[in-house]
């Protein structure tokens, strides 16, 4: 946990690798070794862009939302386990890499050994974390061999910029049941159509 100022706007160092998936801010998490770096390159070689690696420090932005950047001293470097730290400017240009963003998304990977049940079919294994007072969404992905992490990530995040529009899938897949399991709940002029 960060150190603040006196006066200072409060601000937290999480760890993980913080990362810009399509316009969504999500900070990858999990035990030491489980893969949040690799899992990291595989999003920068699909062109998603860096924020911070192994330490990221949020702060409440102007406009209410967590906002993170990365400690100067580790700014544009990953550290990737069997091949050292790697300078992501120089590998994938200055593109790959963003001074900050606001954080919309928390992706917890779980190791085979660290998954207590099967996530719920429908809903997943989502939950809320506070940061900062605010209430993020964080997701367990549980890592399973032949799971294509990054796809996942991927789909998470486009997931999340639909929830932010207001669309929930996870609802809407279960108001569709519903309503076919009982169509006597239904308005009369839907049970006609």
């Amino acid at each position: 946990m960060g150190v603040d100022a006196p006066g200072a706007a409060p601000s937290l160092t999480l760890h993980g690798v913080f990362i810009q998936i399509f316009d969504v801010g999500v900070l990858i998490t999990g035990g030491s070794g489980v893969g949040k770096s690799e899992l990291a390159l595989e999003l920068l070689a699909r062109g998603h862009r860096l924020v911070a690696d192994d330490a990221a420090e949020f702060y409440r932005g102007s406009d209410g939302r967590i906002q993170g950047r990365c400690p100067p001293l580790l700014s544009g470097f990953l550290e990737v386990r069997g091949l050292g730290i790697l300078n992501v400017g120089r590998m994938f240009g200055a593109a790959a890499l963003l001074a900050s963003c606001p954080l919309d998304l928390m992706l917890r990977l779980q190791s085979p050994g660290d998954v207590a049940e099967a996530p719920d079919r429908v809903y997943g294994q989502r939950t809320l974390r506070r940061v900062l007072d605010a209430d993020i969404a964080e997701i367990a992905l549980p890592i399973r061999l032949g799971h294509n992490l990054a796809a996942l990530a991927e789909a998470a995040s486009r997931d999340q910029r639909l929830k932010r529009a207001g669309y929930d899938a996870a609802a809407d897949f279960v108001a569709i049941q519903l309503r076919a399991i009982n169509p006597a709940s239904l308005p009369s002029e839907e049970r006609r159509s």
